[in-house]
Formats: C-alpha cells, structure tokens, sequence
C-alpha cells in the first residue's frame, strides 16, 4: 500500500434494513484526493444476493440511512457541496423508495445528524445543536473574531473535533415529511439521539441534566413524548449512558454504560456495558458482566425480538453477541478474526459490516454470505499483507498478544514497534492502513495489545492504572522479543511509534530504553501529565484516573521528566488543533531535545484535530505518510 491509497479504502457504515429484509442500505465513504476531501453516497444491496449491489444516492456526502417502517421512504443525512467545494452543513433528506427525488426536511445553521423514524412513518427524531445568537454564523457580518466572550463554568466546555459545548447543546428535534420541525428539549445540556417507543407515544434519549451536569461524566437516560412535555429521567446517576434503546413490546429500555463510581468521573478503563431499566422507573440492571465484556468501540446495539445484539471487542476481534433482555449468558452470533462494524436486523433477517485482514469492511448475512465487495479494488491495485498472530509472555508470566504486518521478501526487514492509543483501546483483526503502508514500504510492523488495552477484560484494561509508562513497557518489549525471534526480522534496525497513549509510549521508550531502538515517532503524545490535566479538553477526569491525583506520582510519570535520557533520532508529529493532546505538549518535548542538541524534527499540521491521521484532509494524511517514510528511511 502506498500512502495515496487511503483513496481506495472505502469504509461502509451502519446497514438499514426494508421492513420485510429483502434489501439493506447503507452509506460508504471514501477518501477523494481532487477534492482534498470526504465523500459518501448511499448504497442498496439485496439481501438474497441476487442482484448486484448498486449505488442509491450521487450526493457529495450521504450518510446515516435509515428505512421508514412502512418501506415507503429512506431518510439520510447529506452535506450539499457549494460552488466553492466546500461542503455544506448536514441536513435531514428523506427518498421515495417507489421512484423521485430526495428533498431536504431540515435547515439548521449548524447541521441535523441521526434520523430515527417514528412508529408510523409520519415524523423523524433527530439532533441538532441551537448556536447562542450572533455565533456561528447566525448574524450577518459577524465571525469567530467579533463574537463576544465566552463565559465558562464548568469543566467540560469543549470537544476534540466538536468546539465548545456551551453556547451550542445539540438538542432533540422532531420534524414530519412536509418539513414542519418542533425543539423537543431545552436548556444547556447536550442531548442524545432519540429512539422511539413502539407505540410512538415516548422518545428516549440519553443527557446530563443534573445540577452537577458538566462538572462530571454523569448521563442520564430521560423519556419525555414527542412534543417535549413529561420529561423524567430513568437513571438517577452514577452511570454515563448512552445509546438508549426501546425493547419491542416497549416496556423496558436498553443503554450502554460505564459505571463511573462514587464520585461520577472514573471513566478510564471501564468496560461499557448493557444495561436495562423499566420504562416505568426501577433500579437499571447489568446485563453483560463488566468483567469480560466491552462494547466495540463506536459501536451501535440494537434492541431486537428476542434480545440485544451487541458488539464485543475480543482479543482483537469484534464478536456480535444476543444478550437476553433477562440477563444470563450471551449467545455468540458472529465470531472468529474480524470485526462487526456495524449491525441491523428484521424479523430472522440479520446484515452486519464485518472488517477483517482483507477488508475495510463489506455487508455480510447472518449466515456468512457476503454480499459487497467494496474492498476489491483496493485488494487489486495495492495488495494486503497478512496479519501474523503471535503469543508471547511477560516475565511476571503473563500472556501478551498481537501481530506481525511482513513486508514481501525474505530480509532481514528493519522493525516498527507501533503503540496505539486509548490506552483501553485494541489493535486486531483488521486492515489498518498504518500497518499495510509500512509495510508496503519493506517494514515489519509489531503490533500488540499490552496490559492497559480494551478486549482481554476490565482487570487487564486497569492493570497499568498509577504506573503506565513502567508496566505498558514490560509487556511491549515482550511482545517486541518475541517477534524478534524470526529471523526474518532485523533486531539491529528497530523504530517506535505511535499516537495519543501511543505517543506517550513512545517518548517513555525512547527515555528508559533507548538502546533498544534506533529512531522514534512520538505523534499527538500526552508527554506532561501536569499541563494535559488543565490543557485537554479531557484532562480534568483522564489525568487523576488512568495516572493517579498524586501530582509526584504524575511527574514521575510523564515521559517529559526523562527527556534528557532520549539520545536516539525522534520526530515529534503534531496537529495545531489538536484538544485531545494540545500542541504544548509536542512543543515541550521539542524545545527539551532541541537544547540537547537531539536530532529532532516537529511536523505540525494546521487546522486539525486529534483524529488527522484517521480524517484529516486527505492531503495531510498522505503528507503524513511520506514524512514518516522519510524519516524511517533515514534513520532506520
């Protein structure tokens, strides 16, 4: 894979399936290079395989198809682009399936997201964020730069990739098919996408409503009808909810949640979980043991006859699983070296997007047929590299798991040791494209879940709690040796990277065990725990919980306190927009190595986000890629 084939990496979304299953849609996105750009269109596909797949929609950027119960329409989001490229806000779209034109229903200055239709077909639910007057646009003449000051309050003001929160909650709107729309919340809060009782007489949605609202990780799941009136929440706290989702008969609700503790702000390493609680108020009750089970990351459940499914990471994999709405042992759907991606089901019909070694991910029965082939032009043009697993075990006799990406040839090939991010987060069974254009370029990628990662269990995610750096290396460096037993694989030519918590690693590697590599790449790292606690837009909760609130504890951990034992080449990748890790954490560890007189280099991006390497424009992606390359071939 070379870096400009991320334009041959289509990635399809969440299926919709026809009421009577016969046909799925779902929206499939892509990189376009020209445009420097995103683009998304709709795409209808049999479920019986009997005809060939076919592209629904022209639009620039189509998504979040949803099917109408009564089969008559698919409702969609798309941001119309202008004359000057520039893609508008989304909207809510609704199609005849009979045959016609999309029209818009939705005109909101700051864009509509997550249609879900009404029980009769008749009225859409959906989110859209309210700008305070004279934001955003909202008054003529007036921009970012003459808008009056912002006033903050609370700790959770602002979003990686979103903005500030305060002057813009996204709220929950109704609109019918004439485009008649109606605000069904109020107030400051963010709220949730909207689901609908069976009946069509009640909406759920997930918020923090609470006085402590934006001080803590606290959301409620809340009901209310369809024009605002009868709100009253289901949960009483100590729970982040999310994905509130009616039962068939309508008589209880399903969510997914972190239990947050006693003082409502430990998140970091909990496994998300299922929940349920009656529609008529009660205690919520687990129905999947936090011990061993974790939601997908992004991924969507779905409330079906006889239970939920729900995507479980596991050792890299993500498995569908039938949680009984009772509670007990779950039923494993779908398992194996792949990925669910995404889910829906009618009646017996069930379509999921499965991802796995050799794709970005195509749309699959539940009977194992697949039905797309969106990757194949990718598979033609580029080629795919195996995934190669690998065992290994730390000195304390722990199993440590992960892969080796070989380059073609018989080597010896140089070594990247990449980290990834989270740290409750996993590499797995799946193309990524990091590892295929390393690869591609005669690189043998190690890759591994260490203690700390997401998919091997709660205990396993928590294990590195207070002492990151020191125990995420010990199982990194074991996974590391083991690889290096093939002697196919250069042991005197090893790099390191990563991003985020892998940026962390990497400049916490290239500081206590700098004789074990040749070169690092320390991207959008977390490198000083004390500015990131004040500085990240997560950094109020994420720093006390996965480091501990001993501020020489802290220091002791941030890589930054030992950056004056980093000898070996490092080149420090950051974006200028970044919220996640802020860019003062990329310019601290350069200005320390460039007095040292290291050979360092920073590659700032501007006007991205913390996401870059993943949706960044495509032209820093690429100029990501090539100077990664660069700097390997340098140095390594």
């Amino acid at each position: 894979m070379k870096p400009a084939d991320i334009a041959l990496a289509p990635i399809p979304g969440t299926p919709s399936l026809r009421p009577d299953g016969r046909q799925a849609v779902l929206a499939v996105r892509r990189p376009d290079l020209d445009a420097d750009d995103y683009t998304s269109q709709l795409w209808l596909v049999d479920t019986d395989g009997a005809a060939r797949p076919r592209q629904l929609t022209h639009g620039w950027r189509d998504g979040e198809p949803c099917w109408s119960p009564d089969g008559e329409w698919i409702a969609f989001t798309r941001c119309e682009r202008a004359a000057d490229g520039t893609a508008g806000k989304p909207q809510i779209w609704v199609l005849p399936t009979a045959g016609g034109d999309a029209r818009r229903l939705t005109d909101h200055p700051l864009g509509a997201a997550e249609p879900s239709w009404s029980p009769d077909s008749t009225r859409l639910a959906y989110v859209a964020r309210v700008p305070e007057n004279d934001r955003y646009g909202t008054a003529a003449g007036i921009g970012p730069e003459k808008e009056p000051p912002r006033r903050i309050t609370r700790l959770k003001y602002r979003l990686d990739g979103v903005g500030f929160l305060d002057d813009r909650p996204a709220h929950v709107w109704v609109v019918d098919l004439e485009g008649q729309t109606h605000q069904v919340t109020d107030g400051d809060a963010d709220h949730g996408a909207a689901d609908w009782s069976p009946s069509g007489d009640l909406l759920t949605f997930a918020a923090a409503r609470h006085d402590n609202a934006g001080n803590d990780l606290r959301l409620d799941v809340w009901v209310c009808r369809p024009d605002g009136s009868g709100l009253r929440a289901l949960t009483s706290g100590g729970l982040a909810a999310d994905q509130p989702r009616f039962s068939p008969d309508g008589t209880v609700i399903c969510f997914t949640a972190n239990d947050l503790g006693p003082d409502e702000r430990h998140g970091v390493a909990r496994a998300e979980s299922l929940w349920s609680v009656p529609v008529t108020g009660g205690t919520p009750t687990r129905l999947t043991d936090e011990a061993t089970h974790q939601l997908g990351h992004g991924a969507r459940i779905v409330a079906a006859g006889d239970g939920v499914l729900f995507p479980d990471e596991h050792r890299g994999s993500v498995r569908l699983l039938l949680v009984p709405y009772g509670g007990g042992e779950p039923r494993v759907l779908v398992d194996g070296p792949r990925q669910v991606t995404g889910v829906a089901r009618v009646g017996d019909v069930l379509v999921t997007v499965i991802a796995d070694q050799d794709s970005w991910g195509e749309l699959v029965t539940g009977s194992g047929t697949v039905l797309t082939d969106f990757s194949g032009p990718f598979r033609d043009a580029a080629g795919v590299r195996p995934l190669t697993e690998i065992e290994a075990v730390a000195p304390d006799g722990y199993p440590v798991h992960g892969w080796v990406v070989r380059p073609d040839g018989p080597g010896p090939h140089p070594v990247l040791l990449m980290i990834h991010g989270g740290p409750f987060a996993q590499y797995g069974w799946g193309l990524f494209d990091e590892a295929q254009v390393y690869a591609g370029a005669g690189y043998a990628v190690v890759m591994g879940n260490p203690r700390g990662s997401s998919g091997y269990g709660q205990a396993h995610g928590q294990a590195i709690r207070g002492n990151v750096g020191e125990a995420s290396a010990v199982d990194l460096l074991t996974l590391l040796d083991a690889a290096l037993a093939d002697s196919s694989l250069d042991a005197r030519r090893v790099g390191v990277l990563g991003g985020s918590h892998g940026g962390f690693m990497t400049t916490w590697m290239a500081g206590h065990h700098g004789d074990r590599f040749k070169a690092a790449i320390s991207e959008r790292a977390v490198n000083a725990i004390d500015s990131f606690s004040g500085s990240s837009d997560i950094g109020w909760f994420f720093a006390d919980d996965l480091y501990g609130p001993d501020p020489e504890r802290q220091r002791q951990q941030s890589p930054l306190t030992y950056a004056d034992g980093i000898t070996i080449p490092t080149l420090i990748i950051h974006s200028e927009s970044d919220w996640r890790c802020p860019v003062e954490q990329a310019q601290r560890l350069y200005v320390a190595l460039r007095r040292r007189g290291v050979t360092t280099e920073l590659l700032l991006f501007p006007g991205e986000g913390h996401e870059m390497s993943r949706a960044g424009l495509p032209s820093h992606r690429i100029a990501r890629f090539e100077a990664i390359l660069d700097w390997w071939s340098r140095h390594l």
